[in-house]
């Protein structure tokens, strides 16, 4: 059966519809192009929502200047009103038009792939929403979802769900994902896909693997579903080699790295020092994997080759050399800019199982091995040799039998998924030595950690104002406010 996807895929969300209502009765009419094909295969449909997934949410807006940030892992050098949270409402109002964009071309493939009776492409859409509402509703937290994507059924104005009930419906979801997938019934993606090999076996450890972590993420709040999922998953198909590891790949040329693409003609971005320290306090191997030296050091003018620079200083940095920038193998700084936007490793497979295990649940592995497992996986995707892993992880990585030790890890291992970072370190504390900015504007001063949330956007102050009004109250001080649902950590403001 023959979808117009194309006309679906190109819609926006909420603001593109406003905007047009007031000018014509008919939708179609104006959303119509007479130039452009209209029936275009899903395969090629759900390739371009992934490819630009990661050039809109995990580009140097939305993931480094924003989360990594906030994570203490990487810190801006230049133009550093970002970490200071000095933040620019066009980029906050981007990334939840692009999120909401991009869930509805996925729901789009979903309801062509099942009317196709193409399960595993419907699983895969499926999951692919859920990459994205749990990147809304861990950036503002109660957000659209039940009524979102359903402007077909005349829903223009979405309400907005509590983070209490998305969070359980996002699990449940990719339970029928996972199901579909594992079918076989139906194609992947697309060859050539630069993500998870376009392989329906690896798509189903994918899609199980973002169940364990957001099963995990609620473990604090709703021990029971938690428990119950992540003891099922536990022997199941679930990305646990790094030759699993979902990341994206980007071959370069047209399609450079992000990360790269920041820094290929601009020194924007450096190392943190909360990660630089971190790493040198434990002798870890993986400092010069993270961050290349400083130029100074390579000048002979330092005798510190590594050094990182606070998040959000109160001054600029006024010498760059003086900085380690970040590591080529993250970001490489020379023609044709390969890279790759890791969204689940097989090291976090293991550091959510050692943290279940902790708890006392049936995970199959002790937390002392999974932990281990997990260090080790980490160090191995980094290039680290044996002799070193066996090192490391009999001193400074020894396990110690506290959850902060395998947070500490959990977080380390997270470089370059400044989304998953920064939720980590809401919602554990981890690392301790993370901190608010110093040079945060003054109507900030009474707050005492990094930023809970985004605000929400400018836009929908204006369109949706009703349902948006319903959860406003919430937000205090743009940042801070009622903290995420699974954010359990005390005295923090």
């Amino acid at each position: 059966m023959k979808k117009n996807i194309l006309k679906k895929a190109i819609l926006g969300f909420l603001s593109t519809i406003v905007l047009f209502s007031g000018c014509t009765s008919s939708f179609d009419e104006v959303n119509t192009d007479p130039d452009s094909a209209e029936n275009v295969p899903i395969s090629n449909v759900m390739a371009f929502v992934l490819q630009d997934t990661g050039t809109q949410l995990f580009d140097s807006w939305n993931d480094m200047s924003y989360t990594s940030s906030y994570s203490g892992q990487i810190t801006k050098i230049q133009y550093v009103d970002e970490a200071r949270y000095q933040y620019r409402a066009s980029t906050i109002q981007d990334k939840w038009y692009d999120v909401y964009r991009l869930m509805n071309n996925a729901k789009a493939v979903e309801e062509s792939a099942l009317a196709d009776d193409n399960k595993v492409m419907a699983g895969i859409a499926i999951t692919w929403k859920i990459v994205l509402e749990s990147i809304a509703t861990d950036t503002w937290r109660d957000v659209p979802f039940t009524e979102a994507c359903r402007m077909s059924e005349g829903i223009l104005l979405p309400k907005y769900d509590k983070q209490e009930d998305i969070y359980p419906a996002m699990i449940d979801s990719l339970a029928v994902a996972s199901e579909l997938i594992a079918s076989g019934k139906g194609s992947v993606v697309a060859s050539g896909v630069s993500f998870l090999n376009d392989d329906a076996g690896n798509w189903l450890k994918f899609c199980n693997s973002l169940r364990l972590r957001l099963a995990m993420r609620i473990s604090g709040v709703d021990a029971a579903k938690a428990k119950s999922v992540v003891e099922s998953l536990a022997s199941g198909e679930l990305i646990t080699e790094n030759t699993d590891n979902a990341m994206y790949q980007w071959p370069g040329g047209s399609y450079k790295d992000l990360w790269a693409n920041a820094l290929r003609t601009r020194t924007d971005y450096g190392c943190c020092d909360i990660m630089i320290n971190k790493l040198k306090k434990l002798s870890d191997p993986r400092l010069s994997v993270y961050a290349n030296k400083t130029q100074a050091y390579l000048d002979g003018d330092s005798d510190e080759p590594y050094v990182g620079y606070a998040s959000g200083a109160s001054t600029n940095v006024t010498n760059v050399d003086l900085v380690s920038p970040i590591g080529s193998r993250f970001c490489m700084y020379t023609s044709p800019y390969t890279g790759f936007t890791p969204y689940f490793r097989a090291s976090e497979t293991y550091f959510e199982l050692a943290e279940a295990a902790f708890l006392g649940w049936n995970v199959g592995i002790t937390a002392e091995a999974a932990y281990n497992k997990g260090v080790t996986l980490s160090l191995e995707e980094n290039s680290i040799g044996a002799d070193a892993i066996k090192t490391y992880l009999a001193g400074t990585a020894k396990y110690d039998g506290t959850l902060g030790k395998i947070y500490d890890q959990w977080w380390i291992s997270l470089y370059k998924n400044g989304m998953e970072a920064w939720s980590l370190y809401r919602r554990t504390g981890y690392p301790t030595e993370n901190y608010i900015a110093p040079g945060r504007a003054a109507g900030y001063a009474n707050h005492n950690t990094p930023p809970f949330r985004l605000p929400y956007s400018i836009d929908e102050e204006g369109l949706n104002a009703t349902q948006l009004k319903l959860v406003s109250d919430q937000v205090k001080d743009d940042f801070w406010g009622t903290p995420m649902w699974w954010d359990t950590r005390k005295g923090v403001y």
